[in-house]
């Protein structure tokens, strides 16, 4: 049993191995197709939905898209760690099957959420539209938790002139351009798949020890409860400037849960 361990926690399985050097070869190739003026997280990120640039692939092909190398090295750092202890515990088949679902778990959910916010934006601008003005537009933004700076020198120039009422139909075109920017987003990275193997660790090894910063010593099941909690806190809080899709994060988490119920009711003889 000692010996099973150990080599459990140790060795690199195959999948997570050949994960990495897919992850990896993703990126160079869009480092290389950005000198040929080729963005190729608008053909494979994730977009809402009603985006002209979303296709059904992307729920798949967002995993193996990252924004830079340090993106890449945190999330392959992570599937390192955590998810060779589950591909040696559980097996590559269904190690991959967990993995691939729990990324698209994720991705739904941020999609859901994106849904939602969006509504939320569109409601909001339509009471704006009733009664226009800069204070108004003003708060329209701030409330949106949209970054003010990009709108400052319209804001002021429509303050030296209050009743200038071209401002109106200005305001709502710079609303309508950020929306079409909100829209067209794409969101790249193995993140939500990669939360959903840190909520699996916690859940089979919930006293490990895992050390933050190398330094610190905290068991695994209260590291994974401390980071849901921020990023639920950092998703309700949404801050201006914050590009980080939480909620995706959230999401692989809970169908790490869900997946983890079902495999422990219905299949305790291969669940650990």
């Amino acid at each position: 049993m000692n010996s099973y361990r150990s080599n459990r926690f140790s060795s690199m399985p195959p999948v997570v191995k050949n994960l990495i050097i897919i992850n990896v070869l993703f990126l160079a190739l869009q480092f290389t197709l950005e000198r040929m003026q080729i963005d190729l997280s608008q053909y494979l990120g994730l977009h809402y939905w009603r985006s002209d640039y979303f296709k059904p692939w992307q729920l798949l092909t967002h995993m193996f898209m990252h924004g830079n190398f340090m993106h890449l090295l945190s999330n392959m750092f992570a599937l390192w760690m955590f998810g060779s202890v589950l591909e040696n515990t559980w097996g590559s088949q269904r190690f991959l099957l967990f993995y691939m679902v729990t990324g698209i778990g994720a991705a739904c959910m941020h999609l859901g959420v994106l849904s939602y916010e969006y509504a939320q934006f569109q409601h909001a601008f339509e009471l704006y539209q009733q009664q226009p003005s800069v204070d108004q537009f003003t708060l329209f933004v701030k409330h949106q938790g949209i970054n003010l700076a990009p709108f400052q020198d319209f804001i002021n120039a429509w303050m030296d002139n209050p009743n200038d009422s071209s401002f109106i139909n200005a305001s709502n075109h710079l609303v309508i351009q950020y929306q079409n920017v909100l829209y067209n987003q794409a969101t790249v990275g193995a993140s939500g798949a990669v939360f959903g193997l840190l909520f699996a660790f916690g859940y089979l090894f919930p006293n490990t020890l895992l050390y933050v910063y190398f330094l610190m010593p905290i068991k695994a099941k209260y590291f994974v409860a401390l980071y849901a909690l921020f990023e639920l806190y950092a998703g309700v809080q949404n801050s201006a400037g914050d590009n980080i899709a939480h909620y995706a994060h959230l999401g692989g988490m809970l169908m790490a849960f869900i997946i983890l119920t079902y495999w422990k009711k219905h299949d305790r003889t291969h669940f650990y």
